[in-house]
């Protein structure tokens, strides 16, 4: 039966977004036309890492992984999940497994529905070496995913969920990862669909009935190279914002910021880093809105009912790029 690596607990999502760091000058990466990146390389991103994949997946895109084993690995995995709960887990289309600890390394690929393992697949002769770097291509047809290890077709897999679901990408266990990049197979493959139409900063949005229970506002975005700060605020028809949320990229702060100007700083890791998207939700509940960012809850701000009803403008403003505003 397939377990996740690493020492996951079952049922939760663990998130890690640090800072990309700067490739060395004696480490290289084959070039890549930019015409073929659908949305921007991670570089040395900490494991466990868990990214969006901005667009979902579909046949015709291919993921790229170049790491390296540690020497005393035991294990990792690559999971292409569908959704971002963090309870219930959720799906996992794709579980690619390899196994070092064994007498006879191997790799277990498999299926999570509903909670459950389905029937795992294995393959011997495993094409990766304690101690080796590697680059792995995971392409994704109408059927079934493909993965070739170092330029040489080692498995395929046939989906057993619905590839449209799939938009989340995870990594864990004992591995050294270099890079992740998300590439079309040929660039005049659907190469524009990757991202809705662009918004423009500052970007401003009617709430025409304002803001009700259940209501969700959800914000997508890339940080920019040098960024200064990422303003979300909620606007009456007095252009008064009872709600603004701003994350400070100088003294790196998360707050609420009331219409007095004081600030609530928000206990939580800061999480936008540049060239990184990030997602934001606001839930309105009775009483306020809740917060989320790129899936991890971080609490709540109290904002009556009645304020809430009175809410007309959604308005984004900093230093970073819109693909997605949806209220």
């Amino acid at each position: 039966v397939s377990q996740p690596s690493g020492g996951r607990a079952p049922g939760r999502r663990i998130y890690s977004w640090s800072c990309p760091t700067l490739m060395s000058p004696e480490e290289k990466l084959d070039p890549i036309p930019d015409s073929f990146i659908l949305q921007p390389p991670v570089f040395h991103p900490v494991v466990p890492y868990v990214t969006t994949i901005f667009g979902g997946l579909h046949a015709g895109k291919m993921v790229m992984l170049q790491a390296v084993v540690p020497l005393d690995a035991h294990r990792f995995q690559v999971d292409f999940q569908c959704g971002c709960s963090l309870c219930p887990r959720p799906d996992i289309a794709f579980h690619f497994n390899p196994r070092f600890h064994t007498t006879k390394p191997h790799v277990i690929c498999n299926t999570l529905h509903g909670g459950r393992w389905q029937r795992e697949a294995r393959w011997p002769h495993l094409a990766l070496q304690k101690g080796s770097s590697f680059l792995i291509l995971f392409l994704f047809g109408n059927e079934e995913v493909k993965v070739s290890v170092n330029g040489q077709h080692f498995l395929h897999f046939r989906y057993r969920l619905p590839l449209s679901h799939v938009d989340t990408l995870g990594i864990f266990g004992d591995i050294l990862v270099e890079a992740v990049g998300f590439l079309n197979i040929s660039p005049f493959v659907e190469g524009s669909r990757e991202y809705p139409a662009g918004h423009e900063v500052p970007c401003s949005q009617a709430l025409p009935q304002g803001l009700w229970p259940g209501q969700v506002i959800i914000v997508r975005a890339l940080v920019l190279q040098e960024p200064k700060h990422f303003t979300l605020s909620l606007r009456d028809q007095a252009s008064r914002a009872p709600v603004t949320l701003r994350a400070s990229f100088t003294d790196r702060t998360l707050a609420w910021i009331s219409p007095w100007g004081q600030k609530k700083l928000i206990s939580a890791p800061f999480l936008f880093y540049p060239q990184r998207f990030f997602e934001v939700l606001l839930l309105c509940q009775e009483g306020g809105l809740k917060l989320a960012l790129n899936g991890q809850g971080l609490g709540a701000t109290s904002v009556n009912q009645q304020a809430l009803e009175q809410l007309r403008e959604l308005r984004i403003s900093g230093s970073v790029q819109l693909y997605c505003v949806h209220s």
